[in-house]
């Protein structure tokens, strides 16, 4: 009689689930056996050396390309357009000042004074386009951008001021109001939203900087397991094998350490002149710029007061804080000068800024008097004890500073670019090599156990 019953049906059943079973692990433990042997751990090195040192390379790679681009940002975007944003608030300001004063002359101004408001409001066109340029339309056309106010306020601007022009030349006592009310729009929209656009790119300069100057520890971590790994291959060749030395091994180490040094070498001399473009260029271009817009803000003040006639004590005011706000910051300037021809500019305009509160006090007491007529000459004139020489000297000294620490920004961001010049190159080259030196060196001794 064929067959058994239920109890033997399922004895068989768990025998064969149990081969099964044993079958399924015998490759996996075989394969552990096999990693085991000195043959599998050099296989396992082989693997591991080539494919750390492709990986290690494209990372370091890639983070020198990322470096390389905030570096190249910081030389023709973020730089550039920091000084382009600057340079707009300077020539409203300065094209604000001017109108006011030329208004105070009475009919037609000086020629000088007239040529001077124009190529104010040309330079800051010229920069105006050059920021919208630079940026996405929809930056632009933003209600409420800075680019969208000062593109649609300017032409505002300048048609008051005509307007004002006109009236005065006749005579008529409305100009003075037009005058006001396009310098209070200055004041309230187009020099805030000036500020909003330097401020910004202030920032987006800061953090290209960062990107530029930060150390990579992670691509050194990544270096310093390559070298471990090839160090302990080569420790286990020399336990396991009769071979003192492994030429593979060795030159991949070379290769190794050597994208290490240069890595470090080249990152450590752009991050020096990362942080020298930062304090000797960027940070004190900063204070100066800060400086030089209290200064034509103070201007500015100083002729709304007399355009006023005898309403302008909020002018007045102003003026005040802004020329104690204007000698701290010279103090901060020059406590930070690292040049010493910065040094000397921003000792001059600190001597210019003491003669120019002296021209100021001699305004302020004529036209307190009622001396009104002296007041304007002190104020408009370039009379040897009147605002304009010392204001004029004043803004020349500060823009001198500037540009001198602008020049070493970009000095210090062109040094940056140049110490990393090459080295996205040799690193790539360096890790191939690495790799392919280590798969040829422990090949070699896997042959050995054919």
């Amino acid at each position: 009689m064929s067959g058994g019953g239920p109890g033997e049906r399922a004895k068989s059943e768990d025998g064969g689930t149990a081969m099964t079973a044993i079958l399924a692990r015998r490759p996996v433990r075989e394969a552990t056996e096999l990693a085991r042997t000195t043959p599998g751990v050099l296989t396992g090195f082989l693997l591991a050396l080539v494919a750390v040192a492709l990986l290690s390379g494209m990372f370091t790679g890639l983070g020198l390309l990322s470096r390389a681009n905030a570096l190249d940002a910081l030389a023709t975007r973020s730089g550039p357009l920091t000084a382009a944003s600057e340079e707009i608030y300077r020539s409203l300001s300065d094209a604000d000042a001017t109108a006011n004063g030329a208004f105070l002359s009475g009919g037609l101004e000086p020629a000088a004074t007239r040529q001077r408001y124009e190529a104010d409001i040309a330079q800051a066109g010229n920069t105006l386009a050059i920021a919208v340029a630079a940026r996405e339309p929809a930056d632009v056309t933003a209600p409420g951008s800075p680019l969208e106010t000062l593109s649609t306020r300017l032409p505002v601007y300048t048609g008051l001021v005509e307007t004002a022009r006109a009236d005065n030349r006749q005579g008529l006592p409305l100009g003075a109001a037009y005058q006001r009310e396009a310098s209070n729009l200055m004041r309230t929209q187009l020099l805030p939203a000036a500020q909003a656009l330097y401020q910004g790119q202030s920032d987006q300069l800061t953090a290209d900087q960062d990107a530029a100057g930060s150390v990579p520890w992670l691509q050194i971590a990544f270096a310093l397991v390559v070298v471990a790994l090839l160090v302990a291959a080569q420790v286990y060749l020399r336990r396991h094998t009769n071979r003192v030395f492994n030429a593979g091994l060795l030159i991949a180490t070379a290769a190794a350490v050597v994208s290490l040094l240069w890595v470090l070498v080249a990152t450590l001399a752009a991050s020096g002149d990362v942080r020298d473009s930062r304090d000797a260029g960027s940070a004190q271009a900063a204070t100066l710029a800060k400086a030089r817009i209290a200064t034509l803000n103070a201007r500015a003040d100083e002729t709304l007061t007399l355009v006023a006639r005898g309403a302008g004590s909020a002018y007045q005011d102003d003026y005040v804080k802004l020329s104690g706000s204007l000698r701290t910051l010279l103090d901060s300037a020059r406590t930070a000068a690292t040049d010493s021809a910065v040094a000397r500019d921003v000792a001059a305009a600190a001597t210019d800024t003491d003669a120019w509160g002296k021209a100021h006090t001699a305004i302020r007491s004529a036209d307190d008097s009622g001396d009104y007529t002296t007041a304007v000459r002190l104020a408009i004139e370039p009379v040897p004890d009147g605002a304009v020489p010392a204001f004029d000297q004043l803004d020349a000294a500060l823009g001198s500073a500037t540009g001198r620490t602008r020049a070493t920004f970009d000095q210090k961001v062109t040094d940056a670019s140049g110490a990393l010049a090459g080295t996205v190159a040799s690193v790539t080259v360096l890790a191939v090599i690495g790799a392919a030196a280590s798969a040829a060196g422990i090949w070699r001794r896997l042959k050995d156990y054919r």
